[in-house]
């Protein structure tokens, strides 16, 4: 099984963090790596990704888990299984009111080997996208009034 991973800590909450990540129609508006996302996060629903690098091939996944403040998971791939791949967005709070945010990509079915040759490394990309919501979170907390 192959996957990709990226991880940072926030110096803000969970609640903090949860609320950029699900606002995906912001996503364009950080350097999260991504053009547009059509679709709302909600449990079952489709959402459409049009990554900067990747304009040509936009990606449709489901929403296949949402726990509020603590992690989402979406899913594409093919029929039957024979490819699947599952993105999880993970928040972990941390006792210095910081949370530890990772986001992970694993891959698994009988294509998965031949599927693999066409998806590029996607570690900068997940890299970019935890920097850029650390920054876009950290960025609204010191703006809250103390």
């Amino acid at each position: 099984m192959r996957s990709y991973e990226a991880a940072t800590r926030i110096d803000a909450g969970a609640e903090q963090v949860w609320a950029v990540l699900v606002d995906v129609g912001g996503w364009r508006d950080w350097n999260s790596g991504i053009d547009r996302v059509e679709g709302v996060v909600r449990l079952g629903a489709p959402l459409l990704l049009v990554a900067t690098g990747t304009r040509r091939r936009p990606l449709r996944v489901a929403v296949t888990e949402i726990r509020p403040a603590e992690s989402m998971r979406w899913r594409h791939g093919l029929p039957l299984d024979l490819f699947v791949a599952e993105r999880t967005f993970r928040l972990d709070p941390q006792g210095d009111g910081s949370t530890e945010f990772t986001v992970r990509e694993q891959y698994r079915g009988p294509l998965a080997p031949l599927m693999m040759r066409t998806v590029p490394d996607l570690n900068p990309a997940f890299r970019q996208f935890a920097v850029g919501l650390k920054a876009r979170v950290e960025q609204r907390a010191a703006e809250l009034p103390s």
